[in-house]
């Protein structure tokens, strides 16, 4: 298996995240992703932090279409139009849904009630692709503006921050990142 693969799940899937330029770092990266492999983006992560100021919303809302064409020749990220542009867009509904609730952080973990949930999973097969929370975070960011943040996108988008601990329960990072068994939901 790639060994970025491997440290990415041993290091950082499923450990809450409440940094805001890292919150945007995934939700740039898990659009970026639609229809490709995480492996792919993974071995692309470095060019994203370059290509997008190191995943500063305030800079990358004012990417100009000048400079969101030359991301079009920068082989460091997946060249593809409509995902450079709704990486601007949603830079851009970022730092507004950061005005309207003081944080991208507090609006996006409050679909999950402010703490993660934690399934108990036994394999892999049993993870599914959305729920009802990534269904409504879906709903909300769509109707605010953002792009590629369809329901499934959004579930991979909690899974890597920590808003859902999806690790089975054989692996040895879900007790690691289990609370205790009373904030158990499914």
């Amino acid at each position: 298996m790639d060994p970025d693969y491997i440290r990415y799940h041993d290091e950082e899937w499923g450990v809450p995240v409440h940094d805001e330029h890292r919150l945007f770092e995934f939700l740039i990266l898990e659009g970026a992703q639609a229809g490709l492999s995480w492996s792919t983006i993974l071995r692309k992560r470095a060019g994203y932090r370059e290509a997008f100021c190191d995943f500063d919303p305030a800079r990358v809302a004012r990417f100009d279409k000048r400079r969101r064409d030359r991301l079009m020749a920068f082989e460091g990220i997946v060249r593809n139009r409509l995902k450079i542009e709704s990486a601007v867009t949603n830079a851009q509904r970022f730092l507004a849904v950061q005005d309207e609730f003081g944080s991208f952080d507090r609006y996006l973990w409050s679909f999950v009630g402010g703490k993660p949930i934690v399934n108990r999973w036994s394999e892999m097969k049993q993870v599914p692709a959305q729920t009802t929370e990534s269904d409504a975070l879906s709903k909300d960011l769509k109707k605010r503006g953002f792009k590629f943040v369809g329901s499934t996108i959004m579930y991979a988008h909690m899974q890597a921050t920590g808003m859902v601990n999806d690790h089975v329960v054989t692996c040895f990072r879900y007790q690691a990142l289990a609370p205790t068994a009373s904030t158990l939901s499914r």
